[in-house]
C-alpha cells in the first residue's frame, strides 16, 4: 500500500479523489493530523482538533460489481468496531446509515464513494474519521461527540496501531 501523510490538508477524501484522477491504481492510504475542510455526510464538516483524532481515507480498487458493494458502509463500520474491540476490549454501536457510537454519543463517521465503468466498480474510496483524544469539542457537537479518551480516560490509545487494525481487516 501507498500512504501519503500530512501534517494539515484541506481533506484526505478530497487528496484520494485526486489520486485516483491521476490514475494510481494501487491502494493507498491518506492520513493527516488536521483536516481544515473535513467531510461528512449531507455536506456537513467533519471537526477534529489537531494531532488528537485518526482522520484517513483509503482507496481500494475492489474487483466487485455496484451491487456485490450493497451495505458496503455498514460492513466498514462492523470493522471498525472489531478494531476498537480487539485492540481495547471497548465496545462500539453502529447507527445506520454511516456512524459509530459510544456510550450513545458520536465517535466516528464514515463517508464511502465509488464510481463505477460499465456496472464495474472503478475504486472505492472509503473516509473515516474516528475521535481518540479529542476531549473538549464544539458547543454545537458537546452533548452528541465524544472520544475514546474521554469516555476511557485510563487506556493507552495508539492511533498507528487503531489504524493499522482498521486497514487490514477492511483489506481482508
Amino acid at each position: 500500500a501507498i500512504i501519503e501523510f500530512y501534517e494539515t490538508i484541506t481533506s484526505t477524501s478530497e487528496r484520494a479523489k485526486k489520486i485516483v484522477e491521476n490514475g494510481n491504481e494501487k491502494t493507498s492510504l491518506v492520513i493527516t493530523e488536521n483536516q481544515t475542510n473535513g467531510k461528512g455526510t449531507k455536506g456537513r464538516v467533519w471537526l477534529s482538533n489537531k494531532g488528537e483524532n485518526i482522520l484517513i481515507t483509503l482507496i481500494f480498487y475492489p474487483n466487485n460489481s455496484f451491487e456485490e458493494l450493497d451495505g458496503i458502509t455498514y460492513k466498514i463500520a462492523e470493522m471498525i468496531k472489531l478494531a476498537i474491540k480487539d485492540l481495547y476490549n471497548i465496545s462500539l454501536e453502529i447507527k445506520l446509515p454511516n456512524d459509530l457510537l459510544l456510550n450513545k454519543k458520536k465517535i466516528c463517521g464514515i463517508l464511502t464513494e465509488t464510481a463505477t465503468i460499465e456496472n464495474k466498480l472503478k475504486y472505492l474510496i472509503i473516509g473515516i474519521g474516528l475521535n481518540v483524544f479529542q476531549t473538549v469539542f464544539d458547543e454545537e457537537i458537546a452533548n452528541i461527540a465524544t472520544s475514546l479518551e474521554k469516555e476511557y480516560p485510563n487506556t493507552l490509545y495508539k492511533r498507528e496501531d487503531i489504524i493499522i487494525k482498521i486497514f487490514n481487516n477492511i483489506k481482508s
